[in-house]
C-alpha cells in the first residue's frame, strides 16, 4: 500500500500529509515546522515541548502548548529551576499538560542547566542547537517516507546536549527539534512550502 506523501486541504492548498485536516496542524505547518526559530527561551521551549511529545501525537502537544506555557511561567528557565516537590504535585494535577512524571521533573532539571549554563554563556543554548545544523539537502525529498527519524546530525546534537546535563534529548527528539526550528526543512516535493 502507498502512503500519500501530500494532502490537499479543504482550503486547495497541498501540505505534506501528515498535516490531515486539523486547522491547528495546517496552522503549525503553514506557519512554523522547517522555520527558522532562533533564541534560547524559544528553543527551549520547543526542547521541552518535542520532550513531551515523545511517545504521543505532536498533535496532543499543540493543543496544550498554551498550558504548558501557563504551567511553566512562559518557559522562563530560572523561574522553573526554582520549582519544588509542591510545583512537581501542582504540575501533576495540571490537565492542561501532559502530566507525566518523569517529564516535568526532565524539565526542571533541564531548567536547571541552563540557569547555570546560561547565567555564563547567553546564547549558549542556541549556539549549540544551531551549531549542528547539517548541510542542505540537494534535492527535496519526494516523499514521507524519505523523512529520518534521526540522523548523524540530531545523533550528535542529542550527545552534545546530554553532556551539558540536559535529559530526554535523544536523537529522535533532536531531530524532530532540527525540523520544527528550521535546521532542516522536510517539507516534501508538492508541498507548498517546499523551497
Amino acid at each position: 500500500m502507498t502512503v500519500a506523501s501530500i494532502r490537499v486541504a479543504d482550503d486547495g492548498v497541498a501540505r505534506c500529509a501528515w498535516v490531515g485536516a486539523d486547522p491547528v496542524y495546517a496552522a503549525y505547518h503553514d506557519d512554523e515546522w522547517g522555520v527558522e526559530l532562533r533564541g534560547d527561551r524559544p528553543l527551549f521551549e520547543k526542547l521541552t515541548l518535542e520532550a513531551f511529545q515523545s511517545g504521543l501525537s505532536w498533535i496532543t502537544i499543540l493543543r496544550r502548548r498554551d498550558g504548558f506555557r501557563r504551567a511553566f511561567h512562559a518557559f522562563d528557565w530560572a523561574r522553573i529551576a526554582a520549582y519544588d516537590d509542591g510545583d512537581v504535585t501542582r504540575l501533576m494535577s495540571d490537565e492542561g499538560i501532559i502530566r507525566n512524571r518523569a517529564k516535568i521533573t526532565a524539565t526542571l532539571a533541564n531548567a536547571r542547566v541552563l540557569t547555570e549554563w546560561l547565567s555564563v554563556d547567553p546564547g549558549g543554548l542556541d549556539a549549540l542547537i544551531w551549531s549542528h545544523q547539517p548541510a542542505p539537502r540537494r534535492e527535496r525529498l519526494a516523499a514521507l517516507a524519505d523523512v529520518p527519524a534521526q540522523t548523524a546530525e540530531s545523533r550528535a546534537l542529542a550527545s552534545a546536549l546530554k553532556q551539558r546535563g540536559l535529559r530526554f534529548v535523544g536523537p529522535t527528539t533532536a531531530y524532530a527539534l532540527m525540523q520544527s526550528a528550521g535546521l532542516v526543512d522536510d517539507h516534501v516535493v508538492g508541498c507548498w512550502r517546499a523551497r
